[in-house]
């Protein structure tokens, strides 16, 4: 009797990785599983031949789960192309098909057509203006929330270690293309957010989800506060404001 050997698939063989300049800050993100991260093949954007700079973020997840956190991490980088940030991602992540294998034609096709490529100004500008307005629908804002919360500190640890290692210039492009009708609030001035926005996030970023959660300043940190905010004195422009502010918190 012949005996057939049954594998089974892991159904958390999936993660999320990332592909690091030489400064450290990533350039690509993207989900898959074995060694996808490792492979050259299929893809628009080329991984490093530095292996150090090919990272995991996440690991040890669902398929479902990937696309959640890599979705998560190319909004929270931004895109190139649309001027929102550093990535060379193409799309907002989740579009992903498990073992889609493009013909050769295909990507002889893919080659060609991108070899060299870079976007004018006038096409950049259609892009921000195509994407103008635009609002993350609920559902991709739930599985953005959801993605959030569940990344572990080891990936928190690299997100801020490359925030911190970006470039003056890649800084200074970022802060420009966010600038006046690019701004999301540009226009708005004046405008006070609903209670219901207020309590939303004051929620938000309460116990765990607040950055500081569990932090106390050094007193090295202290000083430093101390020191600069040392002689300041507020307007009475400010000091309104800021009394009205603690009014409206009282009311929440």
């Amino acid at each position: 009797m012949r005996m057939f050997r049954v594998e089974m698939v892991k159904p958390k063989r999936f993660y999320t990785y990332a592909y690091l300049r030489e400064d450290k800050t990533p350039y690509y993100v993207g989900k898959g599983s074995g060694k996808r991260l490792y492979v050259n093949q299929n893809r628009v954007i080329s991984p490093p031949k530095d292996k150090s700079r090919i990272i995991f973020l996440k690991q040890n997840l669902t398929e479902e789960e990937a696309f959640r956190h890599e979705i998560y991490m190319i909004a929270v980088f931004g895109r190139k192309d649309l001027g929102t940030g550093i990535l060379h991602n193409k799309t907002d992540g989740g579009d992903g098909v498990s073992g889609l294998i493009h013909s050769l034609e295909t990507r002889a096709k893919l080659s060609v057509t991108n070899k060299g490529k870079t976007l004018s100004l006038e096409t950049r500008a259609k892009l921000s203006a195509t994407n103008k307005g635009k609002t993350l629908s609920p559902e991709t804002r739930a599985k953005m929330s959801a993605a959030k919360k569940n990344i572990e500190p080891e990936t928190r640890a690299k997100m801020s270690a490359a925030k911190k290692n970006i470039e003056p210039e890649t800084r200074a492009k970022m802060s420009a293309a966010k600038k006046g009708e690019n701004n999301p609030n540009y226009g708005k001035k004046g405008k006070t957010p609903s209670l219901e926005t207020r309590a939303k996030l004051s929620a938000a970023m309460k116990g765990e989800n607040n950055p500081n959660y569990g932090k106390t300043p050094s007193p090295e940190t202290r000083a430093k506060l101390s020191a600069a905010n040392k002689g300041k004195t507020h307007s009475p422009e400010a000091k309104a404001k800021m009394s009205a502010a603690k009014k409206r918190e009282r009311v929440l």
